[in-house]
């Protein structure tokens, strides 16, 4: 691809040698001679093969083929000077549009030669035979017989430097629209002088130059100031940003829409609405994966832009030019940005509503097990020790229809807040330890426990799941004891046993996410885990030995 690149370089760089070789013979035979339009034509037919407007392979209508022959004929058949100084002056401007895109040392020395070449053509003779001045012969003469042969023979001797593909066939329409302005100002302004002070060419053309230059550099002053002024590049670079849509005017809705909607259809439809007010597009038709949607008119002019799974089709009025399409991809970009923004804050409140019916689930369902886990340990004291059944079910059923009932709450009003009871930890403990009497666990307190108030909820669910977990334990090594310690200040309760060690890879994740467990081990604690820390509690594993298991629940530090 680059050989190919290269050879490209090197043909395009001899077809304009020879269109400057053909425009220097047909002006060196003059006006008068019959080989002049000839020579013209193929100087055009060259320009044609070497113009930078449009691809050399793309194909060209008849349409544009008959204009082109038409204005060639027109311009040969009525030729003058005033014909040969304006193509002389579209030749700079296009060839100084085109000389900004070359980073190769010899390729910019060679385009700016040809730009001396057209300049000194059109200056030296050019212009002083539109203008009638044959003072200027001999000059003319000897310049075109001698000076700029030479200087194409230099540009000849210039060596064809390697380019980077990306700098073919690249143009800047600002810089030629600008070099043509000024080399039309330049000759105007010379015949100005020359008409109104009633002074030489020569002497014309350098007030004229004169004068441009201090223009431009006072242009240049004002371009980018350091007195505070905000210059001419902000103003020239704001109105490029507006040519077309009024795009600040466009965001701003589309903030407001976006803050204002928050279903992504809604606000694609909104969104596109505002769009379709914009005055070039005619009618706009989109299709996302959860619907489609039209406006307006359609036409044959089409631009269609995809973004993820946003397809949008804008339809014009006429056919957009450049700047218009790259605005149209920049707007396109934004309301994609904002759509799919959109989507995922969907997406994350759907995942945030699944998460709290799944914690509030997880954490009915462990309440159900417990209290299933203490109707059971109850029956089965009833069945083993009939004579101290009646005491703990007298002391025990009113606690667990207690609960039962604020579960039923839970389950009617799924939406309201976590239940907030509190009591007296005393109270607590003493309820806590009548509920488990029957486990075969040693208790540990103060003597003085306090009346600090507990939430009941959370520390019956943390209680009852690490009771339950270590009656699993010892179902697996019979010969552990279970201890319940209980410290008041700082205040803490802990359950441990004297069992295995947890694996240390279980150990590590045991309550930051949910682990496998034979079981059940581990599913639990996370779910109370996380309750604890949102209450402004700490449930750890303070120690994780052989012989020594402990977990801890703790005001968070």
């Amino acid at each position: 691809m680059t050989l190919a690149f290269n050879k490209m370089m090197q043909s395009s760089r001899w077809l304009s040698f020879a269109m400057l070789v053909a425009l220097h013979f047909a002006l060196w035979t003059g006006t008068e001679s019959i080989l002049m339009r000839p020579l013209l034509l193929v100087h055009l037919g060259l320009f044609l093969l070497w113009q930078p407007l449009w691809r050399g392979e793309s194909q060209l209508r008849w349409s544009g083929a008959l204009f082109i022959i038409v204005m060639s004929l027109s311009a040969l058949f009525w030729l003058n000077w005033w014909i040969l100084a304006f193509w002389e002056s579209v030749l700079f401007a296009l060839v100084g549009g085109r000389v900004f895109s070359f980073y190769a040392r010899w390729q910019r020395l060679y385009y700016l030669l040809v730009m001396a070449y057209l300049l000194a053509i059109l200056l030296l003779e050019v212009a002083p035979r539109l203008f009638g001045l044959p003072t200027l012969g001999e000059v003319i003469d000897a310049i075109m017989t001698y000076g700029l042969p030479l200087l194409l023979l230099a540009m000849a001797l210039i060596p064809v430097e390697a380019e980077q593909p990306k700098s073919e066939q690249a143009l800047d329409f600002i810089y030629i629209i600008l070099l043509f302005a000024l080399l039309t100002l330049l000759l105007l302004g010379s015949l100005a002088f020359m008409t109104l002070g009633k002074i030489d060419y020569l002497d014309a053309l350098v007030r004229t130059l004169f004068i441009i230059a201090v223009i431009l550099l006072a242009l240049g002053g004002l371009w980018n100031p350091r007195q505070g002024f905000s210059g001419f590049q902000i103003l020239f670079s704001r109105y490029l940003l507006s040519i077309g849509t009024p795009l600040e005017i466009w965001l701003q809705r589309l903030s407001e829409a976006a803050q204002r909607e928050q279903d992504p259809e809604t606000f694609l439809a909104r969104a596109n609405e505002y769009l379709a007010e914009m005055p070039w597009i005619s009618g706009l038709t989109w299709v996302s994966d959860r619907g489609r949607g039209t406006l307006g008119t359609v036409t044959q002019h089409r631009i269609e832009m995809t973004d993820h799974d946003l397809s949008l089709t804008l339809f014009s009025h006429r056919s957009v030019s450049p700047t218009v399409l790259l605005h149209v991809r920049l707007l396109t970009k934004l309301l994609g940005h904002f759509y799919q923004a959109k989507r995922r804050e969907m997406n994350l409140r759907e995942i945030t509503r699944l998460q709290t019916i799944y914690e509030t689930g997880a954490r009915l369902t462990h309440d159900l097990k417990n209290m299933l886990q203490s109707l059971m340990a109850l029956t089965a004291v009833a069945r083993e020790q009939p004579e101290r059944a009646q005491p703990v079910l007298q002391r025990q059923l009113p606690v667990l229809t207690q609960r039962i009932e604020l579960i039923l709450a839970k389950l009617k009003a799924p939406q309201a807040q976590e239940d907030t009871a509190v009591l007296p930890l005393a109270s607590w403990w003493s309820s806590f330890r009548q509920r488990h009497q029957h486990q075969h666990v040693g208790w540990h307190s103060p003597d003085n426990i306090g009346s600090q108030p507990v939430p009941i909820a959370l520390f019956d669910c943390v209680a009852d799941n690490l009771i339950d977990n270590a009656a699993n334990k010892r179902m697996r090594e019979p010969s552990i004891t279970v201890t319940v310690t209980l410290v008041s200040e700082p205040f803490s309760l802990s359950i441990s046993d004297t069992g295995s060690a947890i694996p240390s890879a279980v150990a590590h994740q045991l309550m930051n996410t949910i682990v496998s467990s034979e079981d059940g081990m581990g599913i639990g604690l996370y779910q109370v885990a996380r309750w604890a820390a949102q209450s402004g509690y700490q449930l750890e594993l303070s120690e994780n030995t052989q012989g020594k298991v402990t977990f801890r629940i703790s005001k968070a530090q």
